[in-house]
């Protein structure tokens, strides 16, 4: 049976129709000019400051609002945002923007990210590249959007999601030369730091020498989440949140995730002692991080 690309978490690719995926408006764009677009876009930000306030104040929340205006949340009051935003690729809570309108958003949603940050605060980005005729490099113009914004890159984590070993296949031609079709077996967590490549400020870490270890080296085998199991239909594991939350930041520091979705990061936030913050647009996931929250 025929398979096409699922709004709600994963299929199999044998007889995979595409045709749904490559008709949407992210294929419709101009992709030789969108560097000049994406430099344009940071230009046009426009900047916000929000004056210190309480700490429990505005912690501990998740903001059922967009993340392209945290006014909620002081200048430089966060430690590290992770989040996986969405891939803009047909799931269910996607709206069908073209690459200029999607990185529009990211600009805007990441210029708010830059403000909260702390000097040496680090923003990771779980993002995948998409499609194959042609092939989209995602995480490239990740790099430019937010270098434009002033972000230093400070490396990048392959997130391998499974060995391969099995029947599945890309396929495109099988056994021969004519349209072999990549299979992406993994994901990237884009690194990058607000100022300086080191925090200034001296705090405690609760990460053991054995975790430190693996999780400095650029390949993290993390298994995937099940969106069936978790109720979203692109859940990123709570195993995956809890790496980056212990090797980028100390123990009472505040985690900020601005496309909450499920709620994972705040999850992985609470479990090791750190303050959380969320945002997100669809009621019923903020509710769903509430439930997971409790």
């Amino acid at each position: 049976m025929a398979t096409k690309t699922s709004s709600f978490g994963s299929s199999k690719r044998e007889a995979h129709d595409s045709s749904v995926f490559y008709a949407r408006n992210l294929y419709s764009g101009d992709f030789p000019s969108l560097h000049r677009l994406l430099a344009e876009l940071c230009k046009q930000i426009k900047k916000r400051s929000v004056p210190a306030k309480p700490l429990h104040d505005w912690v501990n929340r998740i903001y059922c609002h967009t993340a392209e205006d945290m006014s909620h949340l002081p200048d430089e009051s966060v430690a590290l945002a992770f989040t996986s935003p969405p891939y803009n690729s047909g799931k269910d809570y996607d709206e069908d923007l073209d690459i200029g309108a999607y990185f529009a958003l990211m600009s805007r949603v990441g210029a708010e990210v830059y403000r909260v940050l702390k000097p040496g605060g680090r923003y990771v980005i779980n993002i995948a590249n998409l499609g194959r005729k042609p092939y989209i490099p995602m995480h490239a113009y990740f790099y430019i959007t937010h270098t434009g914004l002033g972000f230093l890159p400070a490396g990048e984590i392959i997130w391998q999601k499974s060995k391969g070993a099995n029947s599945s296949c890309a396929w495109g031609s099988w056994l021969s030369a004519k349209a072999p079709r990549l299979r992406d077996l993994h994901e990237y967590l884009l690194v990058f730091v607000k100022d300086d490549f080191s925090r200034p400020e001296k705090g405690t870490s609760d990460i053991n020498k054995e975790e430190f270890m693996s999780s400095t080296l650029s390949i993290w085998e993390v298994p995937p989440e099940s969106a069936k199991k978790v109720g979203h239909p692109a859940p990123f594991p709570v195993e995956l949140a809890s790496r980056v939350i212990k090797l980028y930041s100390y123990v009472d520091d505040v985690v900020l995730d601005p496309f909450a979705g499920s709620g994972t990061t705040c999850v992985a936030a609470k479990k090791l002692g750190r303050y959380y913050i969320g945002y997100e647009i669809v009621p019923e996931y903020c509710d769903l991080c509430g439930v997971r929250l409790e």
